[in-house]
């Protein structure tokens, strides 16, 4: 019988597909709700309020306990421990008690036989609620003062001054749109108890450890008695970060209290009233600026939209005001964040974490100077491009940190000439003089985007290696899978480091008992983290097998090489099973766990100045689009796009979030509109009336290349983040919409264009602001 076929040791920088491609494409792979269900399990709902603001008066649930299949219901006073499950600060109850804050807020849980049954009952309750007047908007938040955190102030020289000594000053404002996570999976966790108040929490989420500390919080327990695990996630863009936290709390108090496993399981409409969304900003500028757009002076305000409570709307805006410079040198600044508490879901991390509202807002400002200037927006932007400028290195940013890394200028510069960029220019300005009811437009944008934590305390992970008797190895690690591909390029990582083909590597779930206090995959800092952690472990271990084989045969360990699945020194070579087996009977250690922290960053949260960042990835798009007068409806033409992935550990898997990241980040600015009605109700709560982009919305043209360049850091082997960045490459579909609008209102015109950019919002910018 032969051998089966066994690939060569692939290397870092091989495109291998997803490690559960196979499954997802066989519709074999196990997703939470997917897991066999314990004898016995019962299903849970949620009962929602009906008011966006309002004291509780009288909760009547007793048509819900004597509804069919009902097991148990429980209120905020059932809960044994803390009514809470906020990530930062304790201000977001699991069950509202007492006061209502928002529209679909959670009253009650039941737990019955099935889902159907579950959901039926909750709908049963008689709720009672004197409303009080409801903020909904950042704007209102802002008029009335109400933050939920204090506002935040970052300032670098006399912005003032400046401003009043600059050539050209210019005022504008923009109104920046929310954005739903729309997962193909929902919330959903099941938790199922254990001998000796022990429970086991199955949680789509992207934080276990934060699971296991909201659910011991919630029942009283420590954290030893709850184990929190997640083996894959059908997305989670930020959404499932903490706000997968009131699930499993709900899930775990019901299992705890029945004594039964409790899987509690969103559907799309609870999903999308219930959990928080990327934050809306309304954003204000002053600025002050030289003949060729270079900016001498800036005043920000940004205010967001928080929700009823902190959730980390603290660090989404804290990188909020850390972006706002995004690839420019901002010498004299001043930038105001301001926090407001609405009586709106509590809006969380959404993919960028705040980068993407700060960079919108000088996209904005500098897009505006080009137009009052009649110069090419793309010629403003690289007059203001950190780096060696007017005599001066420009390149420390607003909050202290030395841009050390910026390669801006140069992958600017191909990317327009690759695209054609100039030429295309002119042919667009051709076209659009001959036509009167189509417009064109064209827009090359950049980005810089910092990765790290800015909780510097996070930015730290653990792995697992097993290295089994026969030459298999297990992982385990504190990074969870959403489909990214993390799992993918830790197998290629482990791989690399014993020479073995990526077939002898296997990811475990990620899991609270196997490695501890993880940090949220988050950040972007997925394979940067726990790729390093992976990495130290397998060092450890490969050099004890290496010291076992240099004694035996009398060399040096560093003679000992591991390649191909084969371990060879001079006048011995076996494959890596023997020498392992060899090594396990020797009573050598086999196993070992390996830990990262990030070096050189450090950040002080008062003064808001230090490196928060190890270090920066960069990229940039050209978009070119048309729209139709007469109607506000477009065409995305085409897409070009040259992005930075330092060294690329998988080209496939990063090409493919930079397409992904690329259309979630034009959904954003285009198509996915929040609609709140005057009683704080979500109106755009289901596919049917919030709409993501379709396969017919990618542009015919979409070009996707990486940039060539290792990361000057000590990162995985040189490799940059690549999950949050692409986003932002989308803003060049935005401001070349408004390149288009500009064309049909003159030379002269500033579109006052607000995202997302749909076809209402379209036709207004091209009718001054209103619609008729």
């Amino acid at each position: 019988m032969n051998a089966p076929y066994r690939s060569p040791p692939p290397g870092i920088g091989a495109g291998l597909p997803h490690e559960s491609a196979h499954l997802h494409v066989a519709g074999t792979a196990s997703y939470t709700d997917d897991l066999p269900e314990p004898t016995g399990t019962l299903h849970a709902a949620l009962g929602l309020s009906n008011v966006a603001h309002g004291r509780i008066r009288a909760i009547d649930l007793s048509a819900v306990r004597a509804a069919p299949g009902v097991r148990a219901v429980i209120v905020a006073a059932d809960i044994p421990g803390v009514n809470d499950c906020g990530p930062v600060k304790h201000d977001d109850p699991i069950l509202a008690d007492g006061l209502v804050m928002f529209h679909g807020q959670p009253l009650f849980a039941v737990a019955a036989d099935s889902h159907e049954q579950a959901r039926r009952a909750a709908r049963l309750a008689t709720v009672d609620i004197d409303a009080l007047p409801a903020i909904l908007s950042a704007e209102a938040a802002a008029e009335a003062a109400s933050w939920v955190l204090p506002p935040v102030d970052v300032r670098r020289g006399d912005a003032e001054a400046a401003l009043a000594a600059a050539p050209h000053r210019l005022a504008g404002q923009v109104t920046l749109g929310g954005q739903e996570h729309f997962y193909l999976e929902g919330q959903i966790a099941c938790a199922i108890p254990g001998d000796d108040n022990t429970l086991h929490v199955h949680s789509s989420t992207q934080h276990p450890t934060e699971m296991q500390h909201a659910v011991a919080h919630a029942l009283g327990w420590r954290a030893h008695q709850v184990t929190a695990e997640c083996r894959r996630m059908g997305g989670g863009f930020g959404g499932k970060e903490s706000q997968s936290a009131q699930i499993a709390c709900v899930a775990a108090v019901l299992a705890v209290r029945t004594g039964r496993a409790v899987k509690l399981r969103l559907d799309r409409d609870d999903d999308m009233r219930i959990t928080g969304k990327r934050h809306d900003f309304h954003i204000q500028y002053e600025a002050g600026f030289d003949d060729n757009g270079v900016l001498h002076g800036l005043k920000l305000l940004l205010a967001s939209r928080c929700g009823f409570s902190a959730d980390l709307s603290g660090p989404v805006n804290d990188r909020a005001v850390f972006h706002a410079d995004n690839a420019y040198y901002l010498d004299a600044v001043a930038i105001r964040s301001l926090r407001g508490l609405t009586h709106t879901v509590s809006n969380t991390a959404f993919r960028g974490f705040g980068g993407p509202q700060g960079m919108f807002a000088i996209e904005s400002v500098l897009d505006d100077i080009a137009r009052h200037l009649q110069r090419d927006p793309l010629a403003v932007r690289q007059a203001n491009f950190y780096g060696d400028s007017h005599g001066a290195l420009r390149n420390t940013t607003h909050y202290g940190m030395k841009v050390e890394d910026n390669v801006i200028a140069p992958l600017v510069a191909q990317l327009a000439r690759d695209a054609d960029y100039a030429r295309r220019r002119d042919a667009i300005a051709a076209f659009n003089a001959t036509s009167p009811v189509i417009k064109r437009g064209l827009a090359l944008t950049p980005v810089k985007f910092g990765i790290s934590f800015t909780a510097t305390f996070y930015n730290q992970a653990g792995a697992l290696v097993h290295v089994y008797n026969d030459g298999t190895v297990l992982v385990s690690h504190g990074g969870t899978e959403m489909g990214q591909g993390l799992y993918t390029k830790i197998r290629q990582i482990v791989a690399h480091e014993f020479g073995l083909p990526v077939e002898d590597v296997r990811l475990s779930s990620t899991d609270t008992s196997r490695v501890p206090n993880t940090s949220a995959t988050a950040a972007s800092s997925g394979t940067d983290l726990n790729g390093k952690a992976a990495q130290v472990a397998c060092q450890t271990i490969r050099r004890r097998i290496a010291g076992f084989v240099a004694e035996r045969l009398g060399v040096s360990e560093d003679a000992v090489i591991f390649t191909a699945g084969q371990v060879s020194a001079p006048g011995f070579d076996a494959t890596f099973a023997q020498v392992v087996a060899d090594a396990y009977r020797a009573r050598v250690q086999l196993w070992d766990a390996g830990f990262y922290k990030t070096p050189k960053i450090h950040y002080d949260p008062v003064t808001m100045q230090g490196r928060p960042f190890f270090y920066f990835a960069y990229g940039a798009a050209v978009s070119e689009v048309a729209i139709d007068t007469l109607t506000g409806e477009y065409k995305v033409l085409r897409v070009d796009i040259l992005h930075d992935v330092g060294k690329s550990i998988n080209p496939a898997i990063d090409i493919g979030q930079i397409e992904g990241g690329f259309i979630q980040g034009m959904g954003w600015l285009t198509t996915e509109e929040l609609v709140y009605k005057a009683d704080g109700s979500l109106a755009t709560h289901a596919p049917s009336t919030y709409k993501i982009p379709a396969v017919s919305d990618l542009p015919p043209v979409f070009n996707v290349r990486l940039f060539d360049n290792a990361n000057a850091e000590d990162s995985i082997h040189r490799a940059k983040a690549v999950g949050e960045p692409p986003l932002m490459l989308a803003f060049s579909v935005f401001f070349a919409l408004r390149d288009a609008v500009a064309a049909a209102l003159g030379p002269d015109a500033r579109p006052q264009l607000d995202a997302p950019a749909t076809p209402e919002a379209i036709l207004k910018a091209l009718h001054g602001g209103t619609l008729t």
